[in-house]
């Protein structure tokens, strides 16, 4: 009987002990970066992971640096400084951040990348496959220009996915000679749909001609949009516009038979839901494979 009390004494005693070190734990606190939050977007990934980090009982903290990336490499110090237990990376070029991505590896603080690319120091980079996006959307409005005309490029070389649609665009551009490029257009971000409307109300009015433009193919949603706003205030007919990314605007465009024709429809939930796995997954010890993790898009048309 001494022996039987003596058992269940120590079972209940490992018991408490056990409990103890739970009530004790220390909470996550994972931070998200972006230079982007006006991003549509983007705001609709950080909202995802915010409430995918509450219902893990985490904490989490977002730190918008609105297109300042001076901002993000300083914010980023600081939260390696103040030892949070992961950082997260939204729409950002991790290439310009290096050295605070190597910095908070280094100091045992995992990065995620959300719609980010993928460099030394990051643990897992959640996106779609640009390339194939890219592939997909430009052999769509290539063929609906009967793969001839004359071409208007919108991009923003410096995210790291977009610059992988471009290298992908000039690609089967090199393939299709009879398709020339009549300018590529940097559009600035933050405000991207009214400098993509600016910046084609000035192509428009460079190329007056009603066959100067034939098709316009955009890196992103946001700046087609503004695109097809141009082309609409100017009243232009017969210049078909393709976007990546698959927001609700666009899609409601296509749907209403305006100049926008397509986008690949990126699943930003999906890219968010994997982060917030990969973080279950690493935070309860399961050491993680460093690489992309890629997200499935889909051609978006009428």
């Amino acid at each position: 009987m001494k022996k039987f009390l003596l058992v269940v004494s120590s079972v209940l005693l490992a018991a408490l002990i056990f409990s103890g070190c739970n009530k004790g734990e220390k909470v996550k606190t994972v931070a998200i970066l972006t230079p982007y939050l006006s991003s549509t977007t983007t705001k609709q990934m950080a909202d995802i992971l915010e409430t995918g980090i509450k219902a893990k009982n985490w904490n989490s903290t977002t730190v918008d640096t609105k297109n300042d990336f001076a901002a993000l490499a300083s914010r980023m110090e600081d939260l390696v400084t103040s030892k949070v237990d992961a950082i997260v990376i939204i729409s950002a070029d991790p290439s310009q951040i290096a050295d605070q991505i190597k910095a908070a590896d280094a100091a045992g603080i995992p990065v995620f990348g959300c719609d980010s690319g993928f460099i030394d120091g990051i643990t897992v980079n959640a996106t779609s496959d640009n390339y194939q996006m890219s592939e997909l959307i430009t052999k769509f409005l290539f063929e609906k220009m009967n793969n001839a005309g004359n071409l208007v490029i919108l991009t923003h070389r410096p995210h790291p996915g977009i610059f992988k649609r471009n290298e992908k665009l000039d690609e089967i551009l090199a393939r299709t000679p009879n398709i020339k490029v009549v300018t590529e257009q940097h559009v600035d971000v933050p405000n991207p749909i009214d400098n993509a409307r600016t910046a084609m109300e000035n192509i428009l009015l460079a190329n007056p001609a009603a066959d100067a433009i034939t098709g316009v193919w955009c890196a992103w949603d946001e700046a087609a949009i503004g695109a097809v706003q141009a082309i609409n205030d100017a009243g232009r007919k017969g210049i078909i516009v393709t976007g990546i990314d698959g927001n609700a605007q666009a899609k409601e465009y296509i749907d209403q038979g305006s100049a926008l024709i397509g986008t690949i429809e990126q699943n930003f939930a999906g890219m968010a839901d994997i982060v917030i796995d990969q973080l279950d997954q690493y935070f309860k010890g399961v050491k993680l494979a460093r690489g992309d993790k890629y997200a499935p898009a889909t051609l978006y048309q009428k």
